[in-house]
């Protein structure tokens, strides 16, 4: 093994040794203190081990990248969640629908489910100790957020929590679904190393294998966006236009955050091959409601309408959109947040290319998040993946920016300036990277056309590409 193998090898066992670390002693959220310097030291290794592993041979780097991965995930299965509880409502709307009732038709608080109840998720207790614990009323808790609301979650969702808990041993709690996730995360990992070794470098799917927001969001806390993700990677990855389209609307069916990908799909398209991907999607998408359709109408929307008006992205109760709030009123940031979004994806559909789909999806991605500014840093998952296809690393101070709010608000920093401070700090590392890159290549392009005049042939002592002087008149 190289001097390069060995040092990357090093650097990715340390952030694995890290990251179990962070799960067994390393804090929670309900006690946070401890996580912003663990969360840290990860991402530091992490960005000096993707920094190291460029200079590892492929074969190498692929072998190591597909283990590390999997070595990730075992350290983050090593305890329950730590920093989400939305795994436990996984469970029960698993649980539900496997005792034939629809996961849209009643919120875990109503009676008609009372029978399916079991003391791990809805332990006794008349006193509820949020975050951990939240009141049912009846003299018992719930491990669940938000009891007294519908599920939130799309069919494909809800089929993914049916099957994994079809799977999973009686009284097996949160590990099943942990280790779903884990599947997940590496399944994502080799799926990015088929499409790079095709399309790219494979060495750049250490951007997602060793990331730690996919440790602890997709493994740790089981977060079903992974699933979306893995969906759009091969999704992204293939060339097959219908596959490509049908594809994608499952992702979209997971989490809907998986369309603002679809600009980078239609990149250059005309009516008819725009047409082949957008029919699939819409038709999957249909038929994974319908059944859910049948039996609980348009209650398939859940808390969706609740939790927009709950985050701040409706109008007239905006908390979000920090960057744009800092220079504009509330009732003009949302829309004008809309407005950028829908530029950047007619940007990407009239400029971007055909056969690149991720770096158009990365802009409109990076971009949305950027501009909505959510506190939950594992719906830049998908970003993570993006990055790791388009190799455009800058992006990757998204999901960091996430994380540093999340972490910051459950130590209590609630106020603006945080989200403000972080996901402008994210901004600014984008436009920078991208103005420098740009001046990379274009003085890269001036020395190359210098290089090509300095390397013209010579003819005797006149050079092949210069005017020969005129022959004197007689």
């Amino acid at each position: 093994m190289g001097v390069r193998t060995v040092c990357t090898s090093v650097l990715v066992a340390v952030l694995t040794a890290v990251v179990a670390v962070t799960i067994r002693s390393g804090g929670s959220e309900a006690d946070p203190r401890h996580l912003l310097y663990w969360y840290a030291a990860a991402w530091v290794l992490f960005a000096g081990a993707v920094w190291a592993v460029r200079k590892v041979p492929v074969r190498a780097a692929v072998v190591l990248v597909l283990a590390s991965s999997a070595a990730l995930s075992l350290a983050a299965l090593s305890g329950p969640p730590r920093t989400s509880s939305d795994m436990y409502r996984y469970a029960w709307d698993g649980r539900v629908q496997a005792a034939g009732i629809s996961p849209y038709a009643h919120p875990p608080a109503a009676p008609e489910l009372a029978g399916l109840r079991d003391r791990w998720l809805f332990p006794p207790g008349q006193v509820c100790i949020p975050p951990d614990l939240h009141p049912l009323g009846g003299g018992f808790c719930t491990l669940m957020n938000r009891p007294g609301v519908n599920t939130i979650y799309p069919p494909v969702a809800e089929g993914w929590f049916l099957a994994v808990h079809a799977l999973s041993p009686d009284g097996a709690r949160h590990k099943p679904t942990q280790i779903a996730g884990a599947l997940l995360a590496v399944g994502t990992s080799a799926a990015l190393l088929l499409v790079l070794r095709r399309r790219g470098d494979p060495r750049r799917a250490a951007l997602w294998a060793w990331c730690p927001a996919v440790s602890f969001a997709a493994v740790n806390d089981a977060h079903v966006d992974t699933l979306g993700v893995l969906l759009t990677v091969l999704a992204l990855g293939t060339s097959v236009l219908p596959r490509r389209g049908a594809l994608l609307g499952a992702a979209i069916a997971v989490k809907l955050l998986p369309a603002v990908v679809l600009p980078g799909a239609l990149a250059r398209r005309g009516p008819r091959d725009a047409a082949r991907v957008l029919v699939p999607a819409v038709l999957v998408i249909a038929l994974a409601y319908l059944p859910y359709i049948l039996t609980s109408g348009f209650g398939v929307l859940g808390y969706l309408p609740g939790y927009l008006q709950e985050e701040g992205y409706e109008s007239g109760s905006v908390r979000r959109f920090a960057l744009l709030r800092l220079f504009l009123p509330d009732s003009v940031a949302a829309p004008l947040a809309v407005i950028l979004i829908a530029l950047t994806a007619l940007y990407v559909m009239r400029r971007g290319d055909p056969e690149r789909p991720w770096s158009g999806a990365l802009l409109v991605t990076g971009t949305a998040l950027l501009l909505t500014s959510p506190s939950y840093y594992w719906y830049a998952l998908l970003v993570i993946a993006l990055v790791a296809l388009d190799g455009r690393w800058e992006w990757l101070a998204v999901p960091l920016a996430g994380t540093a709010l999340y972490i910051g608000n459950a130590m209590g920093a609630h106020g603006s300036w945080l989200q403000s401070w972080s996901y402008g700090t994210a901004a600014v590392t984008v436009l920078a990277s991208a103005a420098l890159r740009a001046y990379g290549e274009r003085q890269r392009s001036r020395n190359a056309v210098a290089a090509r005049r300095t390397a013209a042939p010579v003819v005797g002592d006149v050079p092949a590409t210069s005017t020969p002087e005129p022959t004197a008149r007689r």
